[in-house]
């Protein structure tokens, strides 16, 4: 750690809290209170104790924040020249990258997530303002051939207004994933982060301004779903809805959307099968579960959540991997443990509500099962690392998305079956195939339904692979190239000559 990450955490360890937090709405380039003067507390997971406080907005900020970004995209951003999108969200990369030490810390700090998460969640978000700044110039229309005595051509267009709904378990990197493509496309974003982690959305909203993004173009509010959530997605100058959430509210979300005839990206809930053939990389592919299923906590849409397993390895697999998940540290993140927090309480309780579920049913665990605290204070909300073996394909924790740390394990006799278990879900965000034989792994690949799929490394991809779900996980795809098709409409121009 650099001295300034020590100083921060020490500061905090010392004072409880962090001075110069932001606390209210970003709205036309300013920090302000809400409208009814209300706030609302943040907490820290690790110690289970509010450390900041914000602003607890309602439908009158959103109104101002709506009308302040309408209001920008009309009258500038989107005569900004495209270089010079690119140009500002380059100028964010550098800025994001020389306040990263803070921003990782408040994000360990409102996320619970240990200091080394959070580290990569804003390399991430620096790297997509640096791929989107380079995209921003190459929206290129077609030209299309109607004869000689026509011109026809197409242009791309930004949608306008764009609101974004963001989840608590990536609260960084995954707005900068939907405000990036749609700043790069010359659209204005209204952000709401979700009220457990809205700390860093306003630190970024700073920073963009300073890198010289206009006044109203990025405008952020802070509060709960139902007081600015639902007003601002029901808003009918926004023209565009990005989600990430679970699978009600997305219905939710659309429904309001559909109102305005507005589109929307659902990035939904996943329950994703890890695909364990017995010819597997065994060493390989236990790193790859450990870490699919517990990173975050395992609070992740994509986590490989299910290990589907061929019966000849399951029991030496099993065994092997209950003993790597029984040596992790957990702790505060700010001490940088292999596992941190549960970002609220009310998660981890319904964490525990399903573990213990499951053990009444009869259910073996095979490690962990039990919340836990901080190793070092005895405080804050934690979740041992859980392996549930041997789960009946209509299970809860084999059909439900528990959001925790949690491996619900799933015996096939063949890989014919080991599909079907992968497919038996009404989720399809991600998957993952351990084999040595590239013919089964590509079979499987084609037939395994789900957005994205990963052969022989977990989470393999960068921010140039596009990121989405398919049934109940949602539709729409952020990152890489597609990741602007959201923020842009196709205009056809065509004259007879």
């Amino acid at each position: 750690m650099t001295s300034t990450t020590e100083q921060l955490i020490g500061e905090y360890f010392a004072t409880g809290t962090l001075a110069g937090l932001p606390s209210g709405h970003f709205i036309d380039g300013k920090f302000r209170p809400a409208a009814s003067g209300q706030t609302l507390e943040t907490f820290d997971p690790g110690t289970a104790k509010a450390f900041a406080r914000f602003a607890a907005g309602d439908a009158e900020d959103v109104e101002a924040a709506v009308a302040s970004s309408d209001r920008a995209f009309r009258e500038c951003w989107r005569k900004v020249a495209p270089a010079e999108r690119g140009r500002i969200l380059q100028r964010t990369a550098e800025a994001i990258r020389a306040n990263a030490e803070r921003l990782a810390v408040v994000e360990t700090l409102d996320n619970g997530k240990s200091l080394a998460e959070a580290q990569g969640d804003i390399r991430s978000a620096a790297r997509l303002f640096e791929y989107y700044a380079g995209a921003a110039d190459k929206l290129q229309g077609e030209t299309l051939p109607l004869g000689m005595d026509y011109v026809s051509y197409t242009s791309l267009e930004p949608v306008g207004v764009t609101a974004h709904i963001i989840p608590w378990n990536y609260p960084t990197s995954t707005m900068v994933r939907g405000i990036a493509p749609a700043l790069a496309a010359g659209c204005t974003v209204v952000v709401k982060p979700a009220e457990q982690t809205p700390l860093t959305a306003l630190m970024l909203a700073e920073i963009l301004r300073d890198a010289g993004l206009p006044d109203g173009v990025c405008n952020v509010l802070t509060g709960t779903g139902v007081a600015v959530g639902a007003p601002l997605v029901a808003h009918e100058k926004v023209r565009h809805v990005t989600f990430t959430g679970s699978v009600n509210t997305g219905r939710t979300v659309m429904q309001a959307a559909a109102r305005n005839v507005a589109s929307v990206t659902l990035e939904l809930g996943g329950k994703s099968p890890m695909v364990m053939l017995a010819d597997c990389d065994m060493d390989a592919a236990l790193e790859d579960v450990l870490w699919a299923i517990y990173s975050n906590s395992g609070q992740i849409c994509s986590a490989g959540s299910r290990l589907v397993i061929e019966r000849s390895i399951h029991a030496t697999f099993i065994e092997r991997l209950a003993a790597l998940a029984g040596k992790l540290s957990h702790g505060h993140g700010l001490r940088n443990p292999q596992i941190g927090a549960i970002t609220s309480l009310d998660q981890l309780s319904k964490i525990a509500g399903y573990v213990d579920d499951a053990k009444v049913r009869g259910v073996r665990v095979a490690a962990g099962g039990s919340a836990t605290v901080d190793q070092a204070s005895g405080s804050g909300w934690f979740f041992q690392p859980t392996i549930l073996d041997g789960v009946g394909p209509q299970d809860r924790v084999v059909q439900e998305e528990i959001f925790g740390p949690v491996l619900s394990v799933q015996v096939a006799d063949s890989p014919e079956e080991a599909l079907a278990l992968a497919n038996g879900t009404e989720f399809g965000l991600a998957a993952g195939i351990y084999t040595r034989d590239i013919k089964k792994a590509l079979r499987l690949a084609r037939d395994i339904d789900a957005g994205q799929i990963y052969i022989n490394e977990y989470y393999a991809g960068g921010v140039e692979t596009p990121f989405g779900g398919n049934k109940m996980s949602g539709f729409g795809r952020e990152k890489g190239l597609e990741g602007l098709r959201a923020y842009c409409r196709v205009k056809s121009v065509t004259a007879r000559i």
